[in-house]
């Protein structure tokens, strides 16, 4: 059985990881597989939605880290070269994904299996999920962007909380702060995700891909180049067929039937 199962219905991709005696503690062999399969969706017209999700009770409980205790002497750049192409590359790769990402969180999302949701575009959580900042507990600084994450999602005082103190947090308290955009009772969190999902897959996908990259970089840069940015977005999604759709529909007072194109 593969450990990343992907599964095609209508316009959505579900990439299910499927490491459950490791509650899915992500393999570098995993990762880069979650990574090409995002590239593959973004150049895929026919896959307009992404679901993220994993098997049994855990979501990720982070990197696969068995072993890495016991590798030989590391020379000066070779953590920051691995973390540049493993766990750095794979946030980037959900952040830059031209479609719609949601994670259905299942139950312990750990370390950089936290970061993975939180990088998604929306967050759903079943009510016996729960997110860890587990760096702190191993004497390690947090890695796979979430440093650059949390603040922008919970604000400064709380990721720093959350990474000090690396305290289990549940769907919830997540809730709460952001973190989440709606938790739901366990049994309903497949059928919750695939609606989302079905329902960003029949919205116009090239307006929603320019919507992701304008809010992601807005927190970046500053109001001259965010109101430039949307200016060039809008000029560019104009010339769409969804964008010619919508406005049509409006003018003939019907539901707009958008192609993803």
């Amino acid at each position: 059985m593969p450990d990343v199962l992907r599964a095609t219905s209508g316009h959505v991709l579900s990439l299910t990881l499927n490491r459950p005696e490791a509650l899915n503690a992500l393999t570098p062999d995993q990762r880069d597989e979650i990574v090409r399969l995002l590239s593959e969706a973004s150049a895929t017209p026919a896959i307009r939605a992404v679901v993220i999700t994993g098997t049994g009770r855990g979501f990720c409980a982070g990197a696969d880290l068995r072993g890495a205790g016991t590798a030989g002497e590391r020379l000066p750049g070779d953590v920051a070269r691995t973390l540049r192409t493993g766990a750095q590359r794979l946030i980037a790769a959900v952040l830059d994904c031209e479609k719609p990402v949601i994670a259905a969180v299942n139950g312990t999302a750990a370390g950089l299996g936290a970061h993975l949701a939180f990088a998604c575009d929306l967050v759903l959580a079943a009510e016996s999920a729960r997110f860890i900042e587990v760096f702190v507990r191993r004497g390690l600084v947090p890695d796979g962007g979430g440093a650059y994450l949390l603040p922008r999602l919970v604000g400064p005082r709380r990721a720093k909380e959350l990474m000090f103190f690396g305290d289990a947090l549940s769907a919830p308290d997540a809730e709460r702060l952001g973190l989440v955009n709606r938790v739901v009772r366990d049994e309903e969190l497949e059928k919750t995700a695939h609606a989302w999902a079905e329902r960003l897959a029949s919205g116009p996908t090239r307006a929603l891909a320019m919507t992701k990259q304008l809010v992601n970089a807005s927190l970046d840069t500053d109001r001259a180049a965010a109101f430039a940015a949307e200016a060039a977005a809008q000029e560019i999604n104009m010339t769409t067929a969804d964008a010619r759709e919508g406005v049509r529909s409006f003018v003939e007072r019907r539901s707009a039937e958008f192609e993803g194109r």
